[in-house]
């Protein structure tokens, strides 16, 4: 739940009265032009970017500042960026146990058992003891989706997942999240696949200037967008 949430850069504002509430095992899909302050709305649910003022509250916890609290959040929410941030030194299976391991306390056999049906869920299972730089991109984006579940996360963000990647492997990753939201997944997803949009998400968030001008269903917003703003940003998709 964010609530009043502002955030500055110096004399930038970058998002202004930011009011959003997302419901256990729901999927919004935060969309907007180029600067619109997505990102960073994405970011600061998980404290990589502090807020002005405001509160962002999960399952009733406000978010902790610094300090273990604010470690014990981060496992609680799964964050998926546009880079893959894998570590390259670490095998993928290394990758997904480490999480579980180091934070969760996991021991070495569970933690690679769940990171192993975890991999095949997300269709790598077969890559598990190479090391991220052989495989493609879409493989990789795949594993990092992974490595946040096996955090058991309560909410999973992600960061524009898809805008890293040739055009044949968005679908491959698109598809892993449209899986995890049928199992019932809470996500916020920033980006610009509209298809995904249309297909996965229970609201649609419109963002410009770095506030939400639309919260819709993804029908009642592609066909009947209420801004000008939306209308346009639209058009501009259509057309080209």
């Amino acid at each position: 739940m964010i609530t009043d949430v502002q955030k500055h850069y110096g004399d930038f504002q970058a998002l202004t009265d930011i009011d959003l509430t997302v419901n256990r095992g729901e999927v919004v899909v935060v969309i907007g032009p180029s600067g619109s302050g997505k990102s960073t709305l994405c970011r600061t649910i998980n404290r990589l970017e502090t807020i002005t003022s405001g509160t962002i509250t999960i399952d009733g916890e406000e978010l902790p500042k610094e300090g273990k609290g604010l470690a014990a959040l981060r496992a609680d929410v799964g964050m998926v960026f546009q880079s893959f941030n894998l570590f390259a030194h670490l095998t993928i299976l290394e990758n997904v146990t480490l999480g579980p391991i180091k934070v969760r306390k996991m021991n070495k056999a569970d933690a690679e058992r769940e990171a192993k049906v975890l991999l095949d869920r997300v269709g790598v299972g077969h890559q598990a003891s190479k090391l991220p730089a052989q495989l493609s991109g879409g493989q990789q984006q795949r594993v990092a989706i992974a490595r946040a579940l096996a955090m058991n996360p309560k909410v999973m963000l992600f960061d524009e997942p898809t805008s890293a990647l040739d055009p044949e492997m968005i679908n491959e990753v698109l598809d892993v999240m449209v899986g995890l939201a049928q199992d019932g997944m809470t996500m916020i997803v920033v980006t610009h696949e509209m298809g995904f949009a249309r297909k996965a998400a229970d609201r649609v968030v419109f963002m410009a200037d770095g506030q939400i001008l639309e919260d819709q269903m993804p029908d009642d917003f592609f066909t009947h967008p209420k801004t000008d703003r939306a209308k346009d940003f639209l058009s501009k998709l259509i057309t080209h």
